[in-house]
């Protein structure tokens, strides 16, 4: 008998491979579905699975239900109290049968709730004002969503994508050229959604013993600020696109923090990294790039730490075997039109660090892993 890719060991593959063609036929069967939604021991689980199906079947439309809500301003302006859809409709420029459709939906996927005449927020429509970044973060889908449209074109890679067009550094191109005006956008959206970032990061990896940080791709320095901020001891260096780290000087003065941090201008992709520091981070960097350039940066970073050094990097990740639906499935969609980078599982991770040299890999559980995950590995 012939050994298996799944296994390796005779036997095994035609035994499973048997019982998941027997189950699968049968739960693919109409008749069967049929009985079973009728069979009391079963009907529990088709119901269920069937909810859960039809979740994943409308789920764009309940994106979509989201989006307007932030893009026409519902959720602020339900802030302070309940109001009706009339009162909603006249303060956002919609009608009230609009509205009320829009709110009725809302409701639906427990983002509003329902009081006679009147709507209000639910928690789960309170904590999007509250979550640093979502809110500009779904406005930013708008370029996702259409991107998404034709999603096996998509998959193809067979037309260019408005992500790939907005994330205008992806690939190298136009960057050390890059104006301001077309560094603002997405410098600002990285700064806000950080936020949130450096929150996890931080808590899962405290920066006491190190003297200086290199925060590298760091954006306008909202994750170097957090950093510097809650280590008064702690030195900074940040390191992005020219036309970026011009943006940083004025968050870390706001911050107090300015006379600790050094910026500097360049690319990691054609240009050396700034030296001294005895902690690199990379905080959503990697899982936007290919691996070649990854493999180059980390290259880069371990030559540029000193001995005993260590780098951080903090980012969605894949589930590797066990995929999740923020690293998996939304962010393997989204770096797909950004046409660049793939989210990476920890064990990905581990082989390039390993590959570049670096000992020591540790994974730093989050308390939000659909936020970041984060792992180090230090230059031994």
């Amino acid at each position: 008998m012939v050994a298996t890719p799944d296994t390796g060991q005779p036997g095994r593959r035609s035994l499973a491979e048997r019982f998941y063609r027997w189950r699968t036929g049968l739960i693919a069967d109409p008749s069967f579905q049929a009985w079973a939604v009728r069979f009391p021991l079963t009907r529990p689980f088709v119901r269920r699975e069937a909810g859960a199906l039809y979740d994943v079947v409308a789920g764009f439309v309940y994106a979509q239900i989201l989006f307007a809500l932030v893009e026409l301003d519902v959720l602020a302006a339900l802030r302070d109290r309940p109001a009706t859809a009339r009162a909603l409709g006249h303060r956002c420029g919609l009608g009230e049968g609009a509205m009320t459709r829009l709110c009725q939906g809302a409701a639906a996927i427990g983002l509003l709730r329902r009081r006679g005449d009147r709507y209000g927020l639910t928690l789960r429509g309170a904590s999007v004002l509250g979550a640093p970044g979502v809110v500009e973060m779904v406005r930013r889908h708008r370029m996702f969503y259409a991107d998404l449209a034709d999603p096996v074109a998509l998959l193809r890679g067979e037309r260019e994508t408005a992500l790939s067009r907005y994330w205008s550094y992806v690939g190298g191109a136009n960057t050390h050229g890059m104006t301001d005006e077309e560094a603002a956008p997405y410098s600002a959206l990285m700064a806000v959604s950080q936020r949130m970032v450096a929150e996890e990061t931080l808590a899962a990896f405290p920066l006491a013993r190190f003297a200086r940080h290199l925060d590298v791709g760091g954006g306008e320095g909202a994750f170097l600020e957090a950093a510097l901020a809650a280590h008064p001891h702690l030195g900074g260096t940040l390191f992005d696109l020219p036309a970026v780290v011009a943006r940083a000087p004025a968050r870390f003065e706001a911050a107090d923090v300015a006379d600790r941090v050094t910026c500097t201008g360049g690319s990691f992709l054609d240009g050396p990294l700034p030296a001294g520091a005895d902690l690199i981070s990379q905080v959503r960097v990697c899982y936007d790039h290919d691996d070649d350039d990854v493999r180059a940066l980390l290259a880069k970073v371990y030559r540029t730490l000193p001995q005993g050094g260590t780098l951080l990097i903090s980012e969605p990740m894949s589930g590797g075997a066990r995929p999740t639906r923020a690293g998996d499935a939304y962010f393997g969609l989204y770096t797909a039109a950004m046409s660049t980078g793939k989210p990476r599982s920890a064990e990905d991770h581990r082989g390039l660090l390993k590959e570049a040299g670096f000992a020591d890999f540790t994974i730093h559980r989050t308390r939000q892993s659909f936020v970041t995950q984060v792992v180090s590995a230090r230059k031994p």
